[in-house]
Order: structure tokens, then C-alpha cells, then sequence
């Protein structure tokens, strides 16, 4: 937990099946908390098993915002999902209700305390023209047209980065600025007290959770829900097709379903998406916990200097 005394909100972050939203409910239920989300894909109504939202039973106990909100279709984003955070979070401590933010969702965590770039929206005419150039162009021919207008995304992105390379290419097209000149003007810190329980179980307990959650969830219907997903017609760009979600979702097509086939593709989904948790998300959360302990002795600084 990073060293802040008496915080404003607890954020309980850490990799898939680690334990998260069962230590949220227990502290949230003793101290007369509230949970709000802060994973990416539970903010969808349409993926209720795929994403391992709480059960009924946890969002009775204790308040429970911002899980389901948002149709499947429908293209969410990280400065959506801070504005309603940044107002459960006022909403919570209006009624004395301790908030706790829960997910593995690295990004959103970092915006909501250190602001996002005020970019301009993006016209849907133009998030359509990235999308079908990408389609029509490939990655590799996609990122080299990219480069004469923001050689910094270009130079950094993989080719198969599809989502942060037609971000690129939307906001130097729409506004003529690349968008690393847009960042370099993020606001400041959100106007809380953080707290941080990081979440690391050994790498064996982590298997064996997320075998066990995997089963629970084809048990519990997760074939039938990515099903429903496919006849929707949602996008590509949506943060609903993710790794790992995408390829169960589209294996569940037209004609009858091969288990065999559906189990092939879910594997090398999961495969990947574990690679990522076990690799990838430690990385991220031990910058989340540097950047937070930063924070916390900046802000007690500043205290301490506008008392003296």
C-alpha cells in the first residue's frame, strides 16, 4: 500500500483473478464503502460472464457504480470513464461512503489521478476513415502513412496495435497536432488522497485462479453470451473486442458451433491474455505504485510548505 495518511479513496488494483473485487467487498462492507469500477470491460452490460462482473449477491451488499453502464455497441473511453468516476467519487464521500476503485485497468487508474489530454472530440467521419484505412492498408502500410504526420506514434507503436495506431492517426488529422503535443498538456492531479492495495498473488496461484475462473465461466454460460455479443453488430474499434474476448466471440459464427474449435481459439486468447497479466500488467502497477507514492509525498510538500 503506498504511504498516505488518511486517504479519500483506496484504489485495489492487480492482474485478472487475483483477488480484487473479493478484498473490495469485504473492506467496502466493513467500512461502509462504495466500489466503483475501474476495468474496462465490466462497464459493458453485455458481458456480464466474459468479464466477471460481481454477482447480484456482492452489488446488494454494498454499493456498487459505473458496472454495466454501457452497451456493447456503443465505444466507451478512458475520459468518459474518469468524468463519472471523478462524480461517484464526490457522490461517495456526500454521504460519507468511503470509495474504493477496483480494476486492472493500469490506464484508467493513472487518468484518473494525473488527467488525460484535452483533445477535441474526434467527428465519427473521421474515426471512420482510420478505421476503413487500416482495414484497407494492413497494419505495416498503415503506420507508414502514419509517419509523416506523427513520427513519434509511428516510430513507437507495433504495426498490430490497432487501436492506439487510428487514435494517432484520428487526432492529427482532426486537429493537426500529433498527439504527443496534446499530452504534454495533461491537467494535474485529481483533488484526492490515494491509497493503493496492489494485488500480486505467486504466478502458480495465479494460474490456478484463472483455470478455475475459466471454467466457471463456460459453466456459467460464456459460449452462450459471446453468442449473443456476435449477432450484435458491434465494432472492431469498440473497447468490447479485446484480446482474448474477440476470438471467443467470433469463433460462436454462422453454422453449428465446434467445441473443439471454440476451446482451440479460446486458448490462445486466454494464452495471451495471461502472458500479458503475468509480464506486462506487474510492469504497469509497480509504475502505478511509484507514480501514486510520488504523488502522495508532492502533495504533503505542498501542505507543509503553504502551512510554514
Amino acid at each position: 500500500m503506498t504511504d498516505v495518511a488518511d486517504p479519500s479513496v483506496i484504489i485495489i488494483a492487480g492482474p485478472t483473478a487475483s483477488g480484487k473485487s473479493a478484498l473490495a467487498l469485504e473492506l467496502a462492507a466493513a467500512l461502509g464503502g462504495t466500489i466503483i469500477n475501474a476495468d474496462s470491460q465490466q462497464i459493458y452490460r453485455d458481458l456480464k460472464i466474459l468479464s466477471a462482473r460481481p454477482d447480484a449477491a456482492a452489488m446488494r451488499q454494498v454499493p456498487h457504480r459505473l458496472y454495466g453502464f454501457l452497451d456493447a455497441a456503443e465505444r466507451g473511453s478512458v475520459g468518459r470513464w474518469r468524468a463519472l468516476a471523478l462524480a461517484e467519487i464526490a457522490a461517495a464521500q456526500t454521504r460519507g461512503s468511503l470509495p474504493f476503485l477496483v480494476g486492472g485497468t493500469g490506464l484508467y487508474l493513472r487518468a484518473l489521478q494525473h488527467g488525460l489530454a484535452a483533445v477535441p472530440p474526434i467527428p465519427a467521419a473521421i474515426r471512420a476513415e482510420a478505421a476503413a484505412l487500416f482495414d484497407a492498408l494492413g497494419g505495416p502500410a498503415f503506420r507508414d502513412r502514419l509517419m509523416p504526420f506523427d513520427a513519434t506514434a509511428a516510430s513507437r507503436l507495433p504495426s498490430g496495435d490497432r487501436q492506439r495506431l487510428m487514435r494517432a492517426w484520428e487526432v492529427v488529422r482532426a486537429t493537426g497536432r500529433p498527439l504527443d503535443d496534446w499530452q504534454r498538456g495533461v491537467a494535474g492531479l485529481a483533488p484526492y488522497r490515494f491509497a493503493t492495495v496492489l494485488m500480486m498473488p505467486s504466478r502458480e496461484a495465479l494460474y490456478a485462479a484463472c483455470d478455475a475462473r475459466f471454467a466457471a465461466m463456460i459453466a456459467g454460460g460464456a459460449i452462450e453470451e459471446a453468442a449473443a455479443v456476435r449477432l450484435r453488430p458491434i465494432l472492431m474499434t469498440t473497447a468490447a473486442m479485446v484480446v482474448g474476448m474477440a476470438p471467443l466471440i467470433f469463433a460462436t459464427g454462422a453454422g453449428a458451433v465446434s467445441r473443439f474449435n471454440i476451446g482451440v481459439t479460446i486458448f490462445f486468447g486466454m494464452a495471451i491474455g495471461t502472458l500479458f497479466t503475468l509480464f506486462v500488467l506487474p510492469a504497469v502497477y509497480t509504475v502505478l505504485a511509484k507514480d501514486h507514492h510520488a504523488a502522495a509525498h508532492s502533495m504533503r510538500a505542498r501542505e507543509l510548505a503553504e502551512v510554514s
